[in-house]
């Protein structure tokens, strides 16, 4: 099929649904405890989309705006129950070619085999320290490393393709990208190093707190030695590097710093039912919405089209004009 250009001539290859806004972590750049407390009002059963909306509009993503690739995300998508049912579902629809999850691992000694049989590729697991004492200050909740190594050595023996990424927070766990990279190049999975983002209203971004890909490629190099390499497919995030003596590779994400607004491919789809088309949007479109109130799909996918032909995103190269702007959370609307 014809792809569907935005108005910056860019086509929708991947399509972001989170399943649910709950996590068992509370990490501060995403969730911090003190604002996602016992009283937080996370939504209810009958304000997700259900397994079979999220199918129905998953398929007028791959047939009709050229989507081939589906994340799932949260929240943890682990926590939304029978999640495997909908990875089946999603699995067999026609023109999807690769199915993944981000996830920070803990749920996966249970569901990661159930996972891989019902169509599951490849997943992404969250770690931002190999420091014990670290780790359990930044996930909010004292939670053991040993429970995500544990979900990563569960993604292995089941066949899931496994990175692992790392948000990196100067004065706060910069001091972890050697080891993090050390450790990872021996394991043999993929690591990428994420810029500190400014997603969401709540998690205190400041700038001073980044550590720019140029940092990040600068303090590998010198110990571990590497090399660019070029993307595998446009709209890459990640941008990749080889290490010269061939032990695998490492990825930087660079929103802040070198924003790949230009080739950004992506639309996310809440747990609530709304399409956003940025990471740092303010606002999307009730989609839930229109698909329980009409049974047409001809009317939905002409919307989505509408959607996508109007999008005019691009808030990391605007950052400085838009800084002040509300934005959507992260919890809310995944990664």
């Amino acid at each position: 099929m014809d792809s569907i250009l935005d108005k910056r001539h860019r086509p929708l290859r991947d399509l972001r649904i989170s399943v649910t806004d709950r996590c068992n972590f509370r990490c501060t750049y995403c969730m911090p405890a003190e604002i996602f407390g016992p009283d937080y009002p996370f939504l209810n059963k009958e304000e997700l989309l259900s397994f079979e909306e999220i199918e129905q509009l998953a398929t007028l993503f791959a047939k009709d705006l050229g989507v081939v690739k589906i994340r799932i995300t949260g929240g943890e998508p682990l926590l939304r129950k029978d999640l495997p049912i909908l990875i089946e579902k999603l699995s067999n629809i026609p023109g999807i070619e690769d199915i993944a999850m981000t996830t920070n691992g803990t749920l996966l000694p249970v569901y990661a085999d159930k996972l891989k049989k019902a169509g599951l590729q490849r997943v992404t697991i969250s770690l931002d320290s190999l420091n014990p004492d670290r780790f359990k200050q930044m996930n909010g909740r004292n939670i053991s490393i040993q429970k995500v190594f544990d979900g990563i050595e569960a993604a292995k023996k089941a066949g899931l393709a496994i990175k692992i990424n790392m948000v990196v927070q100067k004065g706060v766990n910069d001091q972890d990208v050697l080891p993090m990279a050390a450790y990872f190049k021996k394991a043999g999975h993929v690591l990428r190093f994420i810029e500190f983002m400014d997603v969401g209203n709540t998690n205190k971004w400041n700038l001073e707190h980044v550590m720019t890909k140029k940092e990040i490629i600068g303090l590998i190099d010198s110990t571990f030695p590497i090399k660019p390499e070029p993307p595998q497919y446009p709209g890459e995030v990640a941008n990749r590097f080889f290490y010269q003596d061939g032990s695998g590779e490492i990825g930087i994400i660079s929103s802040v710093s070198d924003a790949f607004c230009g080739t950004c491919n992506r639309a996310r789809l809440s747990a609530r039912g709304e399409l956003f088309t940025c990471l740092f949007a303010s606002s999307g479109f009730d989609l839930k919405r229109v698909i329980r109130s009409t049974k047409d799909n001809e009317e939905i996918k002409n919307i989505l089209k509408e959607l996508w032909s109007n999008r005019d995103d691009q808030y990391s190269a605007e950052r400085e004009q838009k800084k002040d702007q509300k934005k959507v959370e992260m919890s809310y609307i995944g990664g």
